[in-house]
């Protein structure tokens, strides 16, 4: 993972590809290679940063975003930026916003979100538990929403999570990230267990739970009437995915996922990912056809007897990586996710 952003500005693009990895990402420690681990008076290694510390650092790489609006639909818009991706149904029934942005962007989404209009806030959706969809709960909640999610989007935000990663730090010590239980003003007030449906604004928004895939809390929101379809990070756009292992993630859900979602959408469907550009049939269809490769490719190596480590010195996907392994997970990441999601 690059971090010529540490030393200069770069493009919004470069900044994405070179900021954290997501919430349960196994692999943080990439973030902190051991050159800026070491302390620079005498040589000598400071301790591995905090859980705490590294969590703060995603967060204000996330927040070194900016943000950028695209219109999808007369009453839709989307916000890209700090945290992946907002989108906003908008008109005299009120706001409707699924996924929330970093922590310390809130000022700037709340500036984004007023300028849409003075429609009041009726609904948030968090389309899983990760904190970069969910960490500005309590801002929309205190100004009038309702936090809307699946039901183990509220169970997994209710409990501790420890989040190690396959790496020591300077120190010998592993790093790793760990979540405290949600404060209780960041919780989803209302949620469902299979499907919810929502009309406003003369749209209609189905919300699909879906088999576990990037967790087990995912939803997508499909927007029927302006065939807009929000997949959180179910779907991330040009570059390998991370799935999270510790919340039930699992490559064939991924597969199945991006089936189901392919089976909804015609030529003219926009596609929202949780991470990279706006998307559409065809890009779902190129990611979905990685993921089957990817997944043949490893359960191969695995069938075979080789451990994770072994996998990714076989270099299984060397072929893919120009067009995929440039964005949040490189490609020794993406044999790990793989291997541990099969």
């Amino acid at each position: 993972m690059k971090f010529n952003f540490l030393q200069k500005q770069t493009s919004r693009r470069e900044m994405l590809r070179g900021s954290a990895t997501l919430a349960g990402s196994a692999f943080l420690a990439h973030l902190f290679p051991a050159r800026l681990l070491r302390a620079s008076v005498g040589g000598y290694p400071q301790p591995t940063p905090s859980p705490a510390a590294l969590l703060a650092s995603m967060r204000a790489k996330f927040n070194a975003v900016p943000i950028e609006t695209q219109k999808l639909a007369d009453n839709i818009t989307m916000f890209d930026g700090p945290g992946g991706a907002v989108t906003v149904l908008n008109g005299p029934d009120g706001k409707f916003v699924v996924d929330t942005f970093v922590a310390p962007a809130w000022p700037r989404l709340k500036e984004a979100l007023d300028g849409l209009g003075n429609a009041p806030l009726k609904y948030v959706i968090n389309t899983h538990w990760h904190f970069d969809h969910t960490d500005n709960n309590p801002h929309l909640h205190a100004a009038g929403a309702t936090v809307l999610a699946h039901e183990n989007t509220k169970k997994d935000m209710s409990a501790p999570h420890d989040l190690p990663v396959l790496y020591r730090g300077p120190d010998g010590v592993p790093a790793g990230l760990h979540f405290d239980p949600s404060p209780v003003e960041a919780l989803p007030q209302q949620t469902f267990a299979a499907s919810y449906e929502l009309q406003a604004n003369g749209e209609t928004l189905e919300l699909q739970h879906v088999a576990p895939a990037h967790t087990d809390s995912d939803i997508y929101v499909h927007f029927q009437k302006a065939n807009v379809i929000s997949m959180g990070d179910l779907f991330f756009n040009g570059m390998y995915p991370y799935i999270d292992p510790g919340t039930g993630g699992t490559i064939s859900g991924m597969i199945a996922v991006a089936d189901k979602t392919l089976s909804l959408a015609g030529n003219d469907t926009k596609i929202v990912a949780g991470h990279g550009p706006l998307g559409n049939k065809a890009d779902l269809t190129k990611s979905r056809d990685m993921l089957i490769t990817s997944r043949d490719r490893v359960q191969k190596l695995k069938s075979a007897g080789k451990s994770a480590l072994e996998a990714v010195a076989e270099k299984p996907f060397a072929d893919l990586d120009s067009a995929w392994g440039q964005g949040i997970i490189n490609s020794d990441q993406w044999v790990q996710i793989v291997y541990l999601t099969l």
